[in-house]
């Protein structure tokens, strides 16, 4: 008996081709100039400097809202600025004292962003990810002892 004389036999798959799935649509709460990267990438001159604006700003705002560590350093920043510029200390030291203050901010900014992606891509603890984590914190921990450093040798 041949195969296809067997009536318990299936007759074989038409080949068809896999489509893949639909992507997720994004959450509601972001709007397209979140979700596309392309977005930015036919524009030119001001309309893209004042996007990238808006994303910075939209940045800044997630991490006031979302980081006390942020928060804590935006009010370091608010006291320690304006008392660099009622000490007396030249307009380099002075430069420098500030610039390490706002050096601790985008460090912040960074440590931030990556525990983010880190917690968006698993919340399992898994050794990378903790490595990460405390990579970002040691950082941080670096550019606040800048901050006493610079500071002290300035002043003392």
């Amino acid at each position: 008996m041949t195969e296809s004389a067997n009536p318990k036999s299936s007759p074989p798959a038409a080949a068809t081709p896999t489509q893949a799935p639909e992507p997720e649509p994004p959450p509601a709460e972001l709007s397209d100039k979140h979700t596309s990267s392309q977005a930015l990438k036919g524009r030119k001159g001001l309309g893209r400097i004042l996007n990238a604006a808006g994303y910075s700003l939209d940045g800044l705002l997630a991490a006031f809202k979302g980081e006390a560590a942020f928060r804590q350093l935006m009010l370091l920043n608010l006291v320690m600025i304006p008392l660099a510029f009622l000490l007396d200390v030249s307009r380099a030291e002075r430069a420098m004292m500030i610039a390490v203050l706002l050096l601790a901010l985008i460090v912040e900014l960074l440590n931030s962003a990556i525990e983010a992606a880190i917690d968006r891509i698993s919340f399992a603890l898994h050794p990378l990810s903790k490595q990460a984590k405390d990579m970002g914190s040691a950082a941080q921990l670096v550019a606040l002892t800048l901050i006493f450093t610079v500071w002290a040798v300035i002043l003392l």
